[in-house]
């Protein structure tokens, strides 16, 4: 095959792997696989999905709703954009009330919202930082004023910070990661739990990290390794009271935190190394949010949920 050279912006230091492409987008070293991203970065975490190229696959217009969310309440943190928006266009689907709370990612907020009205759902926007313990009292508060209970609640923001050494990660970076990623997810949890009633779901976002380990991703992973263990006690804790808990771990998924967080030659490759061959797209791992948010996995708690293209099997 006739392939041109990717150009490295450190002589082929950060590559990642991508040596070749041709004129499809194909890239070859050892095997081949298509170029679905080109190289891009953002600045600003967690990242702007209107910004992305191209832009992530959120919704299934195939999918069939079976009205298993009916009058149900949802919040969803970073509901604004990648897994949350597409978790929230599910539940708006099958029924459900859907109150997103995002940091300040207005757009992607407003375009999700709309989206989620324009099936006929009905959609509630809350804006702030969730590492405040008043702001989560506020999502809580502002929620049952409005719909006056809570059937569900998914965990789902959070930021990751590419670093090649544990000595690049300062402590106010450390800091940050873990008051995002799981001080949050305590503190909403917490509030919004003396309104949950028997048959209510707890859904958490872990990672593969958690259990592969990511060299550069040292605090998040960490984080995300809390997560798994908060789901497992908190689900046992709770199990009494036929109140679910469990976490989803994805893979490597298309969103806006994948150029939010690595240097720009990576993303190319993204997901090369599943046994699929690719990232995944928001809209496949909705369904597995419907289900554990649903009376369906009314006996399933504790667990943790992989959705990766075959990239860890556990």
């Amino acid at each position: 095959m006739d392939y041109k050279y990717y150009v490295s912006n450190n002589n082929g230091q950060d590559d990642y792997g991508l040596k070749y492409i041709n004129e499809q987008g194909y890239g070859s070293i050892c095997k081949q696989y298509k170029i679905e991203f080109p190289p891009q970065h953002q600045d600003k975490q967690p990242g702007m999905e209107y910004l992305m190229t191209p832009k992530p696959i959120f919704n299934n217009p195939y999918y069939k709703a079976s009205g298993k969310l009916y009058n149900k309440v949802a919040i969803i943190t970073g509901g604004d954009s990648g897994l949350g928006r597409a978790t929230a266009v599910g539940f708006a689907k099958d029924g459900a009330k859907v109150v997103i709370v995002y940091y300040d990612e207005h757009k992607d907020a407003q375009d999700t919202k709309e989206f989620i009205e324009a099936l006929g759902g009905c959609c509630t926007l809350i804006s702030g930082d969730l590492k405040d313990t008043r702001f989560c009292a506020k999502v809580v508060n502002d929620t049952i004023n409005q719909y006056e209970k809570i059937d569900i609640l998914v965990n789902n923001a959070g930021v990751q910070y590419q670093q090649k050494s544990l000595l690049d990660i300062t402590d106010e970076q450390f800091e940050l990661t873990m008051h995002t990623n799981i001080f949050s997810m305590f503190y909403l949890t917490k509030r919004a739990l003396k309104y949950m009633k028997p048959g209510a779901s707890i859904i958490n976002v872990t990672s593969i990290t958690a259990f592969q380990g990511e060299p550069e991703l040292i605090d998040y992973v960490t984080s995300k390794g809390a997560i798994v263990g908060f789901t497992r006690a908190l689900s046992t804790n709770l199990a009494d009271k036929n109140i679910r808990v469990n976490a989803v771990s994805p893979g490597v998924f298309w969103t806006p935190l994948q150029p939010a967080c690595w240097d720009a030659e990576k993303i190319p490759t993204l997901g090369s190394d599943a046994p699929m061959g690719r990232a995944g797209h928001p809209y496949e791992i909705a369904p597995l949010f419907i289900y554990l948010a649903s009376d369906d996995s009314s006996y399933v708690t504790g667990q943790v949920m992989h959705i990766n293209g075959g990239q860890y099997k556990g």
